[in-house]
């Protein structure tokens, strides 16, 4: 026999060498704070993103009462606009009334055309006026008698006119828009 000595063969073993369990561990520690990072960065972000839903729901509120402050004040500013127009026509309609009347009493007697030509231009610029902020006088002859509309000062009969219709004007009414400023003034058929 001989006296060899044989190498002792490599035995493969599933034991980790001495370096990986702890090159492992750390690979697993740092897979771990990587995942937390990112929960942590997500949880930043919604919350960010909250933030800035609450932002954009505070600008669009903020912007929806501007806007209705500003139609409002539109919408009050028309209407002192218009009050005041009414205010002013109310204190002219008795000039008015007064021009209507010289007028009448100038009619027919030649020596007062010039003065009755001069009364005639006073009275047509004051009604141009009035007109152009929309104020329009309303002489509602034969149209049916509305208490809304119209001042009944005598109702009398009239041959051919029905009851309630009216025959004269005593003194025009004027309207703004839709607004009766004045009522006219009229008799009624009875």
């Amino acid at each position: 026999m001989t006296d060899e000595r044989k190498a002792p063969e490599a035995v493969e073993t599933d034991t980790p060498e001495v370096g990986e369990p702890q090159a492992s561990a750390a690979a697993e520690q740092e897979q771990a704070d990587h995942e937390a990072q990112l929960e942590h960065d997500l949880e930043e972000l919604a919350a960010k993103a909250e933030k800035a839903d609450e932002y954009l729901e505070l600008a669009q509120r903020t912007r929806a009462d501007f806007e209705n402050y500003r139609k409002r004040a539109a919408r009050e500013a028309a209407g002192a606009k218009e009050r005041g127009v009414a205010k002013l026509a109310l204190e002219l309609l008795p000039a008015v009334d007064d021009l209507d009347r010289a007028l009448q009493a100038t009619d027919g007697h030649e020596e007062s055309d010039t003065l009755a030509s001069g009364v005639k231009l006073v009275h047509a610029g004051v009604i141009a006026a009035l007109a152009r902020v929309g104020i329009e006088p309303f002489s509602p002859v034969g149209e049916p008698f509305d208490p809304q509309h119209h001042e009944a000062v005598a109702q009398q009969p009239v041959d051919g006119a029905e009851p309630g219709t009216i025959v004269e004007v005593y003194q025009r009414g004027y309207r703004l828009g839709d607004t009766v400023l004045r009522p006219a003034r009229v008799v009624v058929a009875g």
